[in-house]
């Protein structure tokens, strides 16, 4: 970033004034949608996967919330976005960070960003040359937050391709890294993917001292069961008194204990398993797919999990499709016994539109009630209520119609924060809808999606 543009910029947020064009017309307020679900503003970030090469890319990944900041990732970096009028959000700035999936986690003034894969070129982030075949994590100190400063970088031979937090221990902030396969780390010897990368990273990230971020332990996963392609796809930790994470692994989601509860043997640096829990169709040899995304009900007592068929990139939900491949599947957290599976209603029958079960987070409500709020790809935005987790019901849907010329593209992610709803298009920037009817939820300082700071008993 150029020194005259760090100084427009700081003056800009001392200030607490915006110099800004005029409010984005936002696509999303045309696409279908239920009478419930609001279309607000729109922040742009034009982009695509497709003709463009990996190092042009910029398409928008995932996001978490600080205040009255959204932090956006992309293939190149991450976005500042004032939020503060959902219906008009405005882009404060764009950190450069040139590798690709760009997930993020935000904690007080550090970031930490994943690079998921190694580049057979020399790269740049933050102005700093990042070598060739690196890849692993960076870390950001957003002191200034005219100009994050990249303060360090934790090599992981097999990438990182999610973050996920599990607060502040001893000093250090915990964050799981998880590589999503072990494609590009293997030895050569094995005809599927190396159990080389069968495990969740554990880096720990000094508060007080963020440059002296490191990779602490390499926590191994149980699985899979019938095919090996390793590593947690994404994890959701819960804190508060239930203190689980939930590994989203191949055919087997793995639950570990990581601190003081009813079952304790575990802690944020050494999580301890706890159970595993397989779904038949899902992940398994010849699905074309592996567990995706797991979360938490707000009082550690349901776990959500979804998968993805297709690696994104297929459409997966289509009218001929069987249930498995476009459903949100429900287990009990302490016993992984399966209470009950939403699936898809609306069709997705577009040649080209990608479709899985995402990225989602639940709605923290003082009813109790258990409210999802996921990003589909090509589906769109969907919210569903699983109270009964026997017999789940669609609350509300923003559903936009098939991209052409055909892309891949959609709601990478979507979000509930602060009773507005934030999804993140692939190729357009960040939404913001409101939804009708679900008003009770309680207002957070920040959110990590992945990372449920306390429980609600």
């Amino acid at each position: 970033m150029s020194r005259h543009i760090r100084l427009v910029l700081g003056a800009v947020l001392s200030a607490g004034i915006l110099v800004v064009p005029g409010i984005a017309v936002a696509d999303h307020a045309t696409d279908p949608h239920t009478p419930n679900m609001h279309a607000k503003g729109h922040s742009p970030h034009p982009a695509t996967f497709l003709g463009e090469p990996d190092g042009v890319r910029h398409v928008s990944s995932d996001i978490a919330f600080r205040g009255r900041l959204a932090f956006h990732g992309n293939y190149d970096g991450f976005r500042v976005i004032d939020i503060a009028d959902p219906d008009n959000p405005q882009e404060l700035l764009h950190q450069r960070c040139n590798g690709d999936q760009g997930d993020i986690y935000v904690r007080g003034d550090i970031l930490v960003r994943s690079w998921n894969s190694k580049k057979p070129t020399a790269r740049l982030c933050d102005g700093q040359t990042v070598p060739a075949e690196w890849e692993g994590v960076h870390v950001f100190d957003l002191s200034n937050l005219a100009d994050p400063e990249l303060v360090a970088s934790v090599s992981l031979p097999c990438g990182s391709h999610t973050l996920t937090g599990a607060g502040v221990s001893d000093g250090r902030l915990i964050v799981y890294s998880n590589n999503s396969s072990s494609s590009g780390c293997v030895d050569g010897s094995r005809a599927l993917d190396d159990p080389v990368g069968d495990f969740m990273d554990v880096i720990a990230v000094p508060v007080g001292d963020p440059s002296s971020a490191s990779l602490i332990h390499r926590e191994p996963l149980a699985g899979p069961t019938t095919d090996v392609r390793t590593g947690c796809h994404d994890a959701g930790a819960i804190l508060g008194t239930v203190n689980k994470v939930v590994c989203a692994s191949a055919d087997t989601i793995n639950v570990f204990d990581i601190g003081a509860n009813s079952t304790p043997g575990g802690s944020p640096e050494d999580p301890a398993l706890l159970l595993t829990i397989t779904e038949p169709g899902v992940g398994q040899a010849g699905t074309n797919g592996r567990w995706h995304s797991g979360t938490f009900t707000w009082d550690g007592k349901v776990i959500a999990a979804g998968w993805e068929p297709g690696g994104g990139v297929e459409p997966e939900c289509q009218s001929t499709d069987p249930a498995v491949d476009k459903s949100m599947f429900f287990y009990d957290a302490t016993t992984g016994a399966k209470l009950g599976q939403w699936t898809l209603p609306r069709a997705q029958d577009g040649a080209s539109e990608n479709c899985t079960i995402h990225n989602y987070n639940i709605v923290p409500l003082r009813s109790g009630r258990y409210v999802a709020v996921g990003g589909h790809y090509q589906a769109g935005t969907w919210v569903t209520e699983f109270t009964d987790p026997a017999n789940p019901i669609t609350v509300g849907w923003s559903d936009p119609p098939v991209i052409a010329p055909p892309d891949l593209g959609g709601a990478w992610s979507s979000y509930w924060y602060n009773n507005f709803i934030y999804e993140s298009s692939i190729t357009e920037g960040l939404n913001v809808f409101r939804l009708s009817g679900v008003a009770d939820g309680l207002r957070l300082g920040h959110l990590n999606p992945q990372t449920q700071e306390f429980s609600l008993s």
